[in-house]
């Protein structure tokens, strides 16, 4: 059989093209904080990782364009030889303090630093445990560990603790859950997984990538959320969220960095973030700290969709931050909205199998602090209508 077969097997594309209905690959031409340009339409953004809104800070811009000029574009090589930059040290330690953690390292991407981490850590015979709807990266980053993977019904304690309890206890084990679930907008019961964890001396890695400028009262994320900051054995995060770039990192004690330093694959053998990107996420991080009001309207925003389409009778699942799904159920109803919606000026991200079940298709919705009354009011007011002539509420 020819390899690239199951290529010319693939019509499901090709086939949403031709109806109108192909959601994904959007060519944004050009964007202004909320709002994006696409083939000269103007779209209220609302299917962004933007949260507090930062993109088009003047601060970030302005040391995005500083480093560029005193670094150049980019480090040509790893941080392993030639990639580390004084500034990379210096972002590595703020966010060790940030997360009070005693060491961080970042890597190029944030789905890398699950990667880097997990497989270098997890060996024969150990295992990670991982939430089942945890992010792709710690799945992918389970299998390419040498060790097993075990998965536990999600934000569920007594099925975490039975699937602890079957493991050997001589064995090395990690429990990886999302701090912030991405597909379902809700929150990790993360004193109940440390409390079953420990029961079972398991290390705990908890994914912050959404939480981290959302949650907290500094904005540092799950642990500090539950004041567990000290509990939490690894905190891992990435820069394409609230810090407005792209990257990632791990935060963990000093020995355990000093070992991904010299093992992690993925950090060893990918060229190092490049220095507008540190730059970026180094003012961000500022930001962060200096500008608590923007997580203070960002949870007003989130508030006030949550609460709309509630009322709408929209089913949103479990959700309860700046994430808020609206499950649909049927994939061509939910291309159906999106449809609408996009035709309305709104910018959403349909969610279908294999990325969750085939009988929970929906659109991801995601808010930032800097969407103003009038944009919100608009997507539910359009939202509504939409709905109702979909017959979908």
């Amino acid at each position: 059989m020819d390899l690239f077969q199951k290529c010319h097997d693939y019509t499901d594309a090709r086939e949403a093209r031709s109806a109108g209905y192909y959601p994904y690959f959007q060519p944004i031409e050009a964007s202004e904080d909320t709002e994006v340009w696409i083939r000269g339409q103007k779209l209220i953004m609302i299917g962004s990782n933007n949260y507090l809104g930062l993109t088009h800070h003047p601060k970030i811009l302005e040391a995005a364009e500083s480093a560029a000029r005193t670094y150049g574009s980019g480090c040509t090589g790893s941080r392993f030889l030639n990639g580390t930059l004084d500034m990379h040290e210096k972002l590595e330690a703020d966010l060790a303090e940030f997360t009070q953690q005693e060491a961080s390292l970042v890597f190029s991407t944030g789905y890398q630093a699950n990667l880097g981490c997990i497989s270098c850590l997890v060996g024969r015979g150990e295992y990670v445990v991982a939430d089942k709807l945890d992010h792709a990266s710690i799945m992918d980053g389970s299998l390419m560990a040498l060790g097993n993977v075990l998965r536990f019904k999600h934000n569920d304690l007594d099925d975490l603790d039975q699937t602890l309890s079957g493991i050997n206890p001589e064995r090395g084990k990690l429990v990886a859950v999302d701090g912030v679930f991405s597909m379902e907008g809700d929150i990790i019961d993360l004193p109940g997984v440390l409390k079953v964890a420990q029961k079972h001396d398991a290390r705990v890695l908890v994914d912050d990538a959404h939480s981290l400028g959302v949650l907290g009262e500094t904005g540092a994320g799950t642990t500090e959320h539950f004041g567990l900051q000290k509990e939490t054995d690894m905190v891992m995060g990435t820069f394409s969220k609230s810090f407005a770039s792209v990257g990632g990192f791990i935060a963990g004690s000093e020995v355990v960095i000093d070992y991904m330093k010299h093992h992690s694959r993925p950090l060893i053998f990918s060229a190092s973030m490049p220095p507008y990107v540190v730059a970026t996420v180094q003012a961000a991080l500022e930001i962060i700290r200096s500008e608590p009001d923007r997580r203070a309207r960002l949870w007003k925003n989130t508030h006030k969709m949550l609460d709309g389409f509630k009322s709408m009778g929209y089913d949103i699942g479990p959700a309860e931050t700046p994430i808020i799904p609206i499950v649909i159920g049927d994939r061509m109803a939910t291309f159906g909205l999106w449809r609408g919606l996009f035709d309305a000026g709104i910018f959403t991200n349909p969610v279908v199998s294999p990325a969750v079940p085939e009988s929970l298709c929906r659109l991801r919705t995601s808010y930032m602090a800097s969407h103003s009354d009038d944009q919100l009011d608009y997507v539910l007011d359009t939202t509504k209508k939409v709905g109702k002539k979909l017959g979908l509420i």
